[in-house]
């Protein structure tokens, strides 16, 4: 029997390392898919935990995105992935926290999908981006239809869900897809790294920042400062009367470092 889990996950201080590891692809299928939500509601839940990173074994693959294997053997197209959707993430719309892609490779179909659905991206260089859907009579539904558009300029997004064609670290990052490109080697320092400036902030700072964007990116700057004057925002209205928010102040005028509580 094969025992191998297809996600590992690491705690490093407050960093949750979230690693998709299915050979030879990282293809995803309704059990990894819970082991990812499992995984990021554990983020989500664990007030020790700040941020998360999300990466993949291998060096060619982040993830080839929807296990036509598990398809083929008669795992249906609208099979349950879980409450968090089609890889764990895709729709779980409320972890509260900051999730970064380390994309190490291909990042194809379902891969691109979930990568889009992180809310800070690093690639290595060599990686590349595709919503291959179209190519095998599918549509990219597990986000990418919604989130691309809204990301890319509406020609560019078009062609890729049209034809499927690929995008490189360095053009992703081009239409702000990605926020850094570097070396593979360098890929998960700089996504410590980014982890690490996120954990420098105020925690509940953070989680307003998600909260607002979450409820809001979508509407007008007229309906988005209505959403923040109403009472829907908890996240937010935690953040305005915290003991955080007067630390913040306190320790700028004494000009030394906050000691966040979380409170």
């Amino acid at each position: 029997m094969d025992t191998h889990e297809p996600v590992q996950i690491t705690a490093e201080g407050q960093t949750l390392v979230v690693t998709l590891d299915r050979p030879k692809a990282n293809a995803i299928d309704v059990i990894t898919s819970r082991a990812l939500y499992a995984a990021f509601d554990r983020l989500r839940s664990d007030p020790r935990l700040r941020v998360g990173i999300l990466t993949a074994a291998g060096d060619r693959f982040f993830s080839a995105g929807w296990d036509l294997k598990a398809a083929a053997a008669g795992e249906g197209i609208e099979a349950d992935h879980g409450p968090g959707g089609f890889a764990g993430i895709t729709e779980f719309l409320d972890i509260g926290k900051p999730v970064i892609a380390a994309v190490n490779g291909l990042a194809f179909g379902g891969g691109f999908e979930l990568a889009l659905a992180a809310d800070l991206v690093v690639a290595a260089e060599h990686a590349e981006f595709a919503l291959t859907e179209v190519t095998l009579g599918l549509v990219a539904d597990a986000g990418g239809l919604l989130r691309l558009p809204a990301r890319l300029p509406r020609p560019i997004a078009v062609e890729c869900l049209l034809t499927g064609r690929r995008l490189t670290a360095t053009e992703a990052a081009r239409w702000g897809l990605v926020n850094r490109v570097v070396p593979a080697a360098e890929l998960m320092p700089a996504a410590r790294e980014l982890a690490g400036a996120i954990c420098a902030s105020a925690p509940l700072a953070v989680a307003a920042v998600l909260e607002i964007l979450r409820e809001t990116e979508a509407t007008s700057v007229r309906t988005g400062y209505s959403i923040q004057r109403s009472d829907a925002l908890p996240a937010y209205r935690a953040m305005l009367d915290s003991q955080d928010a007067r630390e913040g102040a306190r320790a700028f005028a004494d000009r030394r470092k906050p000691q966040w509580q979380g409170r």
